[in-house]
């Protein structure tokens, strides 16, 4: 190799092959380094874009990130089929590849710890969300004409009722979803409730989770999310996954061009 050494992930040795025609980024193939009992799966990269300052340039370009945010992806989906990766944070760079076996020994009982934990295990995502058009009756349904002064009180009164009843099923009901799914899950995280001007998502998220599952019990916590989904009119559950663990590792790797 001459480039940069772009590493998507650590795992331990594994004996399948990853997908034919696998591309990572800036369109090289995943390649292994091998490196006291532990493997780091990187590509050779383009200095001119993956240096220190062209990067910091790059990440600021969406498309670009985009771009190279759906090829790491790809990569980590792809071993997660045939293993338990690590993920490194994306734009994770080293000048060669004893740039990258120093990170390796310096991290080698984090990285140990933390696969040992997460073997054989997948990460889920679970949001729910209110429907748009549920909140949108509560908040803008136009009122009756009221007869008088006391009936539109009366009448503003109903619609605040109305409103917070439906945000306290929805809380209500996210809650006991939380509940249910934790005790099947191995552990979990509760992320911030995601802004829908933000994500693009339709409707306001209640709960944004990720739950670490064996792979083995997979099966049945997708079954378990899926009879949930009729439970509320008005509420949408949103399941993703299987997911390498990254909300389960931990230390997060910052970019480290030149390591």
């Amino acid at each position: 190799m001459t480039g940069l050494r772009y590493v998507y992930a650590v795992c331990r040795p594994f004996g399948a092959a990853l997908q034919a025609q696998l591309t990572g980024v800036a369109g090289a193939p995943p390649k292994l380094l091998s490196h006291h009992g532990l493997i780091a799966v990187l590509s050779e990269v383009p200095e001119r874009d993956f240096s220190e300052e062209p990067l910091k340039a790059h990440l600021e370009d969406l498309d670009w990130l985009t771009a190279t945010a759906r090829a790491h992806q790809g990569v980590i989906d792809a071993l997660t089929a045939v293993t338990t990766p690590l993920p490194l944070r994306l734009g994770t760079v080293f000048r060669d590849d004893s740039g990258v076996r120093v990170m390796m020994e310096a991290r080698e009982d984090v990285f140990r710890r933390t696969l040992d934990r997460l073997e054989g295990r997948v990460e889920w995502g679970v949001k729910v969300y209110v429907d748009p058009e549920s909140a949108a009756d509560a908040d803008e349904r136009p009122p009756a004409k009221a007869a008088s002064g006391r009936d539109y009180l009366r009448q503003r009164r109903m619609r605040t009722k109305s409103h917070e009843e439906m945000w306290q099923q929805a809380e209500t009901f996210a809650r006991r979803l939380h509940e249910t799914l934790s005790g099947r899950a191995e552990d979990f995280r509760l992320h911030a409730p995601q802004n829908s001007a933000l994500s693009g998502a339709a409707g306001r998220n209640v709960l944004n989770a990720a739950y670490l599952v064996p792979r083995r019990e997979s099966e049945e916590f997708v079954e378990v999310v899926d009879r949930t989904k009729d439970d509320n009119p008005g509420l949408r559950v949103e399941l993703t996954g299987p997911w390498a663990a990254y909300s389960f590792t931990e230390e997060r790797q910052g970019n480290e061009e030149g390591a």
